[in-house]
């Protein structure tokens, strides 16, 4: 397909534009394979060791900001946002401010957007297909060594904010990214190279623990979402009580920027809300063994974590939680059944709710 006229690949990009809007993207833009301002970047991060335990993020060299290194043949990549907000979810700071509830990043609540965005992908390549013929594609979802949000980014699909973020500024950030690594010679959109966030520190002033450590620099050892999906280890004992009921991720950064005021609901009922997840009951959650665990985290990116993970979570969250001589109990008759780790982390917790309760006997 490498000989195809500009008129044409002209045709074929508003043809996917169309296309990408009939299958629930929000939007669409093209983007050449050149990163290397991103790749400098990465690696001066990798060498800061902010990565932590995510090792995958070294692992394949420069593939990750070099597109036609991770797909031979790539000449252009189609990138796409997907809103995932749930409209029915509760609201996310009533949550937060129950210590007795747990929360789980919205973007967990619903099925597997890895599958979901990927999907959809597929079908918009399918019909882009049987428009040109057969032609050269893979389709990604935060799912291989990609730099997404640069992509996207260089794809107009919005700014990355100071938390790392892709931002748009009509749609805010709640959306999820995907990619067609295609050997098409597509014409590429026009990034904005502008920056948006302007003096706002609203992010890095409400990271729980300070894991945005200056602007457009994360230290993912400090961020709640790598410690309660991506950390397999001990939670560091100074963090747990910043973490508060967060069970599986966070989105302080996201609910605190002004950009999001312009944040759309999704439409998509593959991201509803699932199992009563955007409020659960701590206590409810720790009766779950791992047969429950398995059963309502099926299809959902929350099989991300494992069962070991999700019970020191949990049980960081009861340490946290108002004290409770019923949450003692219930962390004291998990004790014999848990992993080393596990048990650690419970009886931190019971430590905490013992101290909770002393200090407020009435309840």
């Amino acid at each position: 397909m490498t000989g195809l006229a500009p008129d044409e690949t002209s045709g074929i990009a508003a043809s996917l534009r169309a296309e990408a809007a009939q299958l629930g993207f929000s939007q669409l833009g093209i983007t050449q394979t050149d990163l290397s301002e991103d790749e400098a970047l990465l690696e001066a991060w990798l060498a800061r060791g902010y990565h932590g335990d995510m090792g995958w993020l070294a692992r394949h060299g420069r593939k990750r900001s070099r597109p036609a290194e991770l797909v031979p043949g790539t000449l252009s990549v189609i990138c796409v946002a997907l809103d995932y907000l749930p409209p029915e979810a509760r609201a996310m700071e009533e949550v937060l401010v129950d210590g007795n509830l747990g929360y789980i990043s919205r973007y967990a609540l619903g099925r597997d957007y890895h599958k979901v965005v990927r999907g959809r992908l597929r079908q918009l390549a399918a019909r882009l297909e049987a428009r040109i013929g057969p032609f050269g594609y893979r389709v990604f979802s935060d799912s291989a060594p990609v730099l997404e949000k640069a992509l996207a980014r260089n794809a107009g699909l919005g700014f990355i904010g100071k938390h790392t973020n892709l931002i748009h500024r009509e749609r805010g950030s709640w959306f999820f990214l995907g990619e067609i690594f295609t050997d098409l010679p597509l014409p590429p959109d026009t990034a904005d190279t502008q920056n948006y966030c302007g003096s706002c520190t609203a992010c890095l002033d409400v990271c729980p623990t300070g894991a945005i450590i200056a602007p457009f620099m994360l230290d993912a050892r400090r961020c709640i979402s790598y410690l309660t999906i991506e950390s397999r280890e001990p939670i560091p004992e100074p963090l747990r009580p910043l973490m508060g009921n967060r069970i599986y991720g966070c989105d302080d950064c996201q609910m605190a920027c002004p950009w999001n005021r312009y944040a759309r609901h999704t439409d998509i009922g593959d991201f509803a809300v699932r199992h009563g997840l955007d409020a659960p009951d701590l206590l409810a959650l720790w009766t779950w063994d791992e047969a429950t665990f398995l059963l309502r985290t099926e299809g959902s990116a929350m099989r991300r974590t494992s069962f070991e993970q999700w019970r020191r979570n949990l049980a960081v969250a009861l340490g946290n939680a108002p004290g409770s001589e019923v949450a003692i109990k219930a962390l004291e008759a998990a004790l014999p059944a848990a992993s080393a780790m596990v048990q650690e982390h419970i009886n931190w917790a019971i430590m905490r709710q013992r101290s909770s309760v002393l200090r407020d006997p009435e309840d």
